[in-house]
This record gives C-alpha cells, structure tokens and sequence, in this order.
C-alpha cells in the first residue's frame, strides 16, 4: 500500500495478522484506532483469508492512512505472517497484536510512555475474558502487581516469571530493529516465532514488564484450539527447553520438559477431546514405558463424557484456580452440568 510522502516515520506499528477472523477483527480495529496518536501505525498483515476480512479492513481503512493493509497471495502461516508485518511496518518498536482481541483504554498511551528509555522489548500484560468478553476469567495473565525491569544478567527470572505470558504473542512489543537482526525462519511452524525471536542466544539487552492488563483476550479463542494437544504437548515445552542458555529451573517455570508423561493432562485433554486413539497413536505409542502406555491408552478410550465428569469433580475437588481449564470444561463442547454449576459458583 502506497504511503503518503508526507507521513513521518512512527515510533510505534501495531502489527496484525490474520486469517478468517472476518467477525472479530473489526471489534479489535475499533479498539485500536479510537486509541490512535501521532507517532503510531497499524499494519495488517492478510494471509489470503477466503472471508470477507477484505472488506471489513477496508471500511476501517477508509480516511485513515495510518492504518495499511497487505493481503497476501498465499497462507504463510501464521509465524510468517507476523513477521511479514514486522517486515511491512515502519515503526521504531512492533507491538504484535492479535486478530481478535481488544486494547483496553490507555493501553497504547501506556506502551508509548513505556519506550521513552528505549528498551529492547515491553512485555503487556493482559486479562482473559470468555469468547462474547462477558464474563472475567483471569484478572492478570502476569501475576505482577508492579512494573518490572530486566537486564541480559536476569535472564533466567525474565523467563521463568514471563515465559508463560509469552505464549500469548500479544504481549509483545519488540524494537522491530531486535526483530530483523535475529533468526526468524528457524521457528517457522512453532506458533511461537516471538518466542523464538525474544529468547535466542545473545539475550535482548533491556525488557521491562507492564503489570497493569492492557489487552482483553478472547479466552479459547485461537485459531489453533483444535490443535491444543500436539502444541501444549510437544510444541511448546519443546520451544522453552531448547533454549539451553537457561537454567533447567527457569525452563521448569514455564513448563515440564515432558507434560505428555503426566496423565492428568492427558485426561484433561481427552475430557476436552483434544485427545483420542488418533493423538495417541501419533504421539504417545512409541513413548513412555509399558505402563505409562497402557495409562495413556486406557485415556484415550475412556467415553469423553466419563473423563469430562471426571475432570469437573478434580476442579471442584482438587483445582480451586484453575478457572481457564474449568472455562474450557464448563462452556466447552464436551461439557457436563457439574463443569457449569462449578463455572457459575465461581463467576465464571
């Protein structure tokens, strides 16, 4: 998209990708734009969507040339994708936004005044909502009551404290300059390029964390839900502890090496059929030793309804914070009146 010759260089591009989110992403413009400030782009980056997100950007678009949109041939996915928009973007900083999520008010008023000491990465915090943001699931991603500020020798407590939040490529506000200059393709197909970008050896100089919510997530909203098992499983842990610059404890705090050995998660999973004979045997039956496969079979044949009133009675029991799993439970497609009586008694 041609730029006007007159328009300065921003300090800050909100940067987008998207794909099929054609209902949600007006919502997400409409929060960014009533935020808008000299010194700030939005660049949406398309990847071939086949819904009409087209036409819905370009009614946002309309009289507002800070706001640039590039759709794409093909799908690149969505690692690609977003770099493509760092790569399309002409700010000092990146913010990585999401294609269906909201900025709450201030928020990009708050990350300005964040980058006035030129750090190397911001990292937002952010609050989770259900899908229709009626009800409140988390308060705060990041648990931080206070801003934070972390330099190349606590490395090992910026991951172990924001590794988690960090799944959520949201958080992130990178100087796009950091971005460029580091390995990108090498995480293509992780789901997790940010992640890959922000912890790879040498370690960013200077990173400072929000503590207030700034971002209003869509809880199990993701394009990748379906895929959950094999990202949480193998995908993600397998991101985190490739990263062996850090210590093991740091790593551990973000997640186990191998979470597929614990078989709670596996019936979690199965209760929210994510898992079944398929994912086992793609995944798990070369794995473990003889019991632990005869533990991860019996999971995965167990009637979804049996391990979702299994799962309920274990967050009414045994899990009185686990509310994004109870969410999943309660509202999910495999629910159970117990998941939603407990959803309710704890305002979910």
């Amino acid at each position: 998209m041609p730029l006007p010759a007159d328009l300065p260089a921003p300090k800050l591009s909100i940067c987008i990708a998207t794909f099929k989110r054609a209902r949600f992403i007006g919502e997400t413009l409409d929060s960014i734009l009533a935020q808008l400030e000299p010194g700030v782009e939005v660049v949406v980056v398309d990847g071939a969507s086949p819904d009409d997100t087209p036409e819905v950007v370009a009614r946002h678009a309309s009289g507002r040339p800070e706001l640039r949109y590039f759709r794409e041939p093909v799908n690149s996915g969505i690692d690609g994708d977003y770099d493509k928009a760092v790569g399309y973007a002409r700010g000092e900083y990146c913010w990585l936004m999401t294609d269906d999520d909201l900025l709450l008010p201030g928020a990009v008023r708050r990350v300005l005044e964040s980058l006035a000491d030129g750090p190397d990465l911001v990292v937002v915090n952010a609050e989770t909502r259900t899908p229709d943001l009626s009800k409140l699931v988390d308060e705060r991603l990041l648990p931080d009551r206070e801003d934070k500020v972390y330099g190349s020798a606590g490395e090992d407590a910026f991951l172990a404290r924001s590794g988690s939040l960090l799944s959520f490529i949201g958080a992130v506000v990178i100087r796009r300059e950091a971005w460029l200059e580091r390995e990108r393709t090498a995480y293509y197909g992780t789901v997790f390029v940010h992640v890959g970008v922000i912890f790879q050896p040498p370690p960013l100089g200077r990173v400072r964390t929000l503590a207030e919510p700034l971002i209003r997530i869509r809880w199990g909203n993701a394009m990748w839900t379906s895929r959950g098992f094999e990202i949480w499983m193998f995908k993600w842990p397998k991101l985190i502890w490739s990263f062996g610059q850090y210590s093991e404890e740091a790593r551990a705090a973000v997640c186990p090496r191998e979470p597929w050995r614990n078989l709670r998660m596996l019936g979690l999973h199965r209760a929210l059929l994510g898992y079944s004979s398929a994912e086992y045997q793609t995944y798990l039956a070369d794995r473990g030793g003889p019991l632990y496969r005869l533990g991860a079979r019996a999971i995965a044949i167990t009637p979804p309804t049996l391990a979702a009133w299994l799962a309920s009675f274990y967050c009414l029991l045994a899990a009185p914070g686990a509310r994004r799993e109870l969410f999943d439970l309660a509202y999910g497609r495999n629910t159970t009146a117990l998941a939603r009586w407990v959803a309710r008694r704890r305002g979910l």
